[in-house]
């Protein structure tokens, strides 16, 4: 028997694949849990109108994000932190210091979970700060960290 995956299956296969499957175990398993429909034509043309809705969805987000990028692409942030001896910062900038920043100077809303930092920055200077704002789109910003 010919299946559609609704979800994700363990050994079987991803969701929105075409199956097959035994018949005792469609019946028994899979329609039961809501795991997958029978493979008939008008589940075969929903399945084909879902996942090109999707696509569509996915190639917006993927526009939204390229262009945040380019926004985000050059921009300078200025930060102020007290200093300690030897130019070292009394506790660390992290991405969500970062992150608020963003919105205050450039006025974009950026998760902190999107910035990535490799550690914390704790020396005044320059620092390099990479922003994955989509999985195939990263933007680089610029933070000057100057003494308070």
């Amino acid at each position: 028997m010919q299946v559609v995956l609704l979800e994700d299956v363990k050994s079987l296969g991803k969701k929105g694949e075409v199956v097959k499957v035994n018949d005792g175990y469609a019946r028994n398993f899979i329609f039961p849990k809501k795991l997958g429909v029978e493979a008939t034509s008008a589940n075969l043309a929903k399945l084909k109108q879902q996942k090109a809705y999707e696509a569509k969805v996915a190639a917006e987000q993927l526009a939204e994000a390229k262009a945040l990028a380019e926004s985000l692409a050059g921009k300078k942030l200025e930060m102020k932190a007290k200093v300690g001896e030897g130019g070292r910062l009394f506790g660390a900038i992290a991405s969500k210091e970062i992150a608020q920043e963003v919105q205050k100077q450039i006025g974009l809303t950026v998760d902190k979970k999107k910035i990535v930092l490799p550690e914390p920055i704790k020396t005044l200077g320059t620092h390099e700060v990479s922003i994955r704002v989509h999985k195939d789109v990263t933007a680089k910003l610029t933070v000057n960290v100057t003494e308070e």
